[in-house]
């Protein structure tokens, strides 16, 4: 059985697990795992080094090159490039474990149970985390039993919400944070039974790219559809391409900046699409601040008739059961405080109608 975790829960279990105790995560391909770890140590003041373990040929690559001590005669191991001589500690971030050449392996075996290669010992304090693949689309290494009983393992799931907080928070194109409220499934793509080694499938990765090609060719036109076919496969695009044509009807921003402006197109919604729209007022919350005291009251008044018209209107009472349990998690602390503490109207009906379930 498998410990699946998101990133909340990773970085939970980062803040919680003593340094000497090594992590592995396992998943897809393309997920964020080197994203969020970086991210995480380096705004602690801790660098990351990471080594792609399934690119080295020789040992040496990892634990440095003989040399001979001109004063006692012996062979020592040159520390190799990434080693820390200042003395601070870091985290090793040993990726594609799975993937390495077994003597390799063995000389990660002692560096995870003694923080030593070679001789020299990491810096007090350093970390060892390591990421690997799991599936049978990969080539993999088997693990050693004794290196798997070295790491507390975790299988690293990162919600879809989540990586929507994120798009939004990077300025990923709006057309493909659109497209993945409407189709989730298409986030991470799964490989085909019949599948050659080059069939191309959606990852979280490739959307990052995609982004970055529609941003630079906002037009649409035969080479731009080519070229974004060649990151997330011919028909995922086709279907990507075909979805933005469409006009979306509202979004959070819409439902926080008028309300009533926007309530005849509301009204026309499908749960799913309106929990679409409840997803996107917390991320708004959550990424933006009201500019003044004006905008504040603005968005405080168009939320509680938002609400209200959720909570009162028994159609809606299944969209108006998503948006309280979206504000119960613990994902969006910065929305859910907003409404707590600057926008008591809101709360009040969301807690009545929590009550009333």
């Amino acid at each position: 059985m498998t410990i699946n975790i998101d990133v909340k829960e990773l970085l939970d279990i980062l803040a919680m697990t003593p340094s000497e105790q090594n992590i592995m995560l396992a998943g897809a391909h393309g997920i964020g795992k080197s994203r969020i770890l970086t991210d995480y140590f380096e705004s602690k003041g801790i660098p990351v080094v990471t080594l792609f373990l399934g690119q080295m040929s020789d040992p040496g690559d990892l634990i440095g090159l003989p040399n001979k001590n001109e004063k006692t005669g012996k062979t020592d191991f040159l520390p190799p490039y990434w080693f820390p001589t200042d003395g601070k500690p870091i985290v090793l971030f040993l990726d594609e474990l799975n993937r390495a050449r077994p003597e390799i392996l063995q000389s990660v075996m002692d560096m995870t149970l003694n923080r030593k290669l070679a001789g020299k010992a990491l810096p007090e304090g350093s970390r060892i985390i390591s990421a690997v693949n799991a599936g049978q689309e990969y080539q993999l290494t088997d693990l050693d039993p004794a290196l798997v009983s070295r790491f507390n393992i975790y299988t690293f799931k990162p919600s879809v919400s989540e990586w929507l907080l994120w798009a939004e928070k990077a300025e990923i194109a709006p057309e493909v944070i659109r497209f993945i409220e409407d189709n989730s499934t298409f986030l991470d793509g799964k490989l085909s039974e019949d599948a050659d080694n080059l069939e191309k499938t959606p990852d979280r990765r490739g959307w990052e790219r995609v982004s970055n090609i529609l941003k630079n060719s906002p037009v649409v036109n035969v080479s731009l559809k080519k070229s974004i076919a060649g990151i997330i496969g011919p028909k995922v695009a086709n279907v990507f391409f075909e979805e933005i044509k469409k006009t979306r009807k509202v979004n959070g921003k819409d439902v926080l900046n008028d309300f009533h402006k926007h309530k005849e197109n509301l009204e026309q919604m499908t749960l799913p699409e309106l929990s679409t729209v409840n997803d996107s007022l917390m991320r708004h919350l959550e990424l933006n601040k009201p500019k003044n005291a004006k905008e504040k009251s603005k968005w405080v008044f168009n939320g509680a008739e938002y609400i209200t018209w959720l909570t009162t209107e028994q159609s809606n009472r299944e969209a108006a059961a998503h948006f309280a349990e979206t504000f119960q998690r613990a994902q969006y602390p910065k929305a859910s405080a907003f409404l707590l503490a600057g926008a008591p109207d809101i709360y009040t009906k969301l807690a009545e109608f929590i009550m009333n379930l």
